[in-house]
């Protein structure tokens, strides 16, 4: 990570969107794990389409080496809302004991929902659809089929996708609808990782016990005897631990180190109830986002 006390040349935009002291709350709260180039882009990004990463509008994400920035599916939402002649959507899902009829307008040559009639028990989910109405324009109509997004079950997201297949599906087709209706051109980027004369991420000198090992990460049954520290209350804080990196997708071993090294530096050999307490708030955070997203996979093009 990146020293966060480091001298940026930020650009016009952020500096006429985030004072220096918000900069800086961004940086520490929001994107610690950032180094300057890929904060810069970060700003810069969430500067320039006007959206607030304290509302949970814009996101940065980074696990290992990879770094993202993540836009919420309330971003697209609320931007359109701020265009003129803004209109609600109608996002609706489609099941197999549906009756669902879609016709190809004769006049726009465009394909529009013209039946769909609902009953009970309704079936599993077959479709979506999401229509983007505005006021002087024609409605935007997209339709997906559940073979278009059977990959997100598969994916790194595939948890929420599973849990919440209605709100996940329904929230990727409505963006798609948005973007058409009100020119929405911001979506989901990796960042390239610096490379030649670019400012290099910063890495800790390596130190004995810097944090724990793989066996005290994944099977915390046997933690040592700490001092004035008590003993059932950190094994169920271990456990707890392990159970958010399972939320968070992260697996066994040098992912969940990794993790802790960027996240937990002041962890230093066999951790403390507090210091244990401090990451489990810390991955909750993680969590909340995760789950605030819905669509970690989403690419919309």
């Amino acid at each position: 990570m990146a020293n966060n006390n480091s001298i940026v040349q930020y650009t016009p935009e952020i500096n006429e969107a985030f004072k220096p002291e918000v900069l800086q709350v961004i940086r520490n709260s929001i994107a610690p794990t950032a180094n300057d180039q890929e904060f810069l882009l970060f700003a810069h990004k969430a500067a320039s389409y006007g959206l607030d990463p304290f509302k949970n509008e814009i996101f940065f994400i980074k696990y290992g080496n990879t770094a993202r920035i993540q836009f919420a599916a309330e971003a697209y939402l609320s931007k359109a809302r701020e265009q003129e002649g803004f209109q609600p959507p109608d996002t609706q899902m489609v099941c197999e004991n549906d009756e669902f009829k879609v016709a190809k307008n004769s006049e726009t040559k465009e394909l529009e929902v013209v039946t769909h009639e609902i009953g009970f028990p309704r079936g599993e989910i077959i479709g979506a659809y999401s229509i983007s109405y505005r006021e002087g324009q024609r409605p935007v109509t997209v339709i997906m089929d559940r073979a278009e997004i059977e990959h997100m079950f598969k994916g790194q997201n595939k948890d929420n996708w599973v849990k919440w297949t209605a709100d996940m599906f329904g929230k990727h087709v409505q963006q798609r609808a948005l973007k058409k209706q009100y020119g929405l051109e911001f979506g989901d980027e990796d960042i390239p990782q610096p490379t030649g004369n670019a400012v290099p991420e910063y890495k800790p000198q390596e130190r004995k016990d810097i944090t724990p090992n793989h066996e005290v990460i994944d099977n915390p049954k046997k933690p040592s005897k700490p001092k004035n520290e008590d003993l059932n209350a950190i094994d169920e804080a271990k456990t707890e631990m392990v159970k958010k990196f399972e939320r968070l997708g992260i697996p066994k071993g040098k992912a969940r180190t990794e993790y802790i090294e960027k996240n937990a530096r002041d962890i230093k050999g066999e951790p403390t109830l507090p210091q244990l307490l401090g990451l489990l708030e810390l991955m909750d955070m993680h969590i909340d986002m995760q789950d605030t997203l819905r669509s970690d996979e989403d690419e919309l093009e």
